[in-house]
């Protein structure tokens, strides 16, 4: 009986061991990104952005679907456009609080610019985030926590 076992786990060690393991390469394409963002490309989102909260004070949607993504035309109803157009006011000015890129779930990042509104504290801010283009993909006012 050892003397089958013995010779199992030889047999075994010898099919464990006679596996030939190959290089496997996992090329992942991910698009370099700078640090930060250029002047110009700051003063196109912020002019685009600028637009976009102007269109928004008027009834007129032909406004702000040209400044939106086509990714998100579809998805961005009347009703969306009235929860953004409550989420901050409209009416203030807006001063660029910090820019850089915003991760997405998928892995990308995009570019966005962090707002917060001129002579106020930094505890509401409206972050807008843009295509490479100088579309919007999306704006989110939210309360900044400390």
């Amino acid at each position: 009986m050892k003397k089958i076992f013995l010779g199992l786990t030889v047999l075994a060690t010898q099919l464990m061991f006679a596996q030939k393991v190959t290089d496997v390469k996992v090329e992942k394409v991910q698009k370099e990104i700078p640090a930060q963002l250029s002047k110009e490309k700051i003063n196109l989102y912020n002019d685009n952005f600028l637009k976009f909260v102007e269109a928004l004070k008027s009834p007129d949607r032909s406004g702000i679907d040209a400044l939106l993504s086509d990714k998100v035309k579809e998805i961005v109803t009347d009703g969306v456009l009235k929860k953004v157009k409550e989420g901050f006011d409209v009416n203030k000015k807006l001063e660029i609080l910090k820019t850089g890129y915003h991760r997405l779930m998928d892995g990308s990042s995009l570019p966005s610019i962090s707002y917060k509104y001129a002579g106020g504290s930094s505890k509401e801010v409206i972050m807008a985030v843009f295509e490479e283009d100088g579309k919007i993909i999306g704006v989110m006012p939210a309360k900044k926590d400390k």
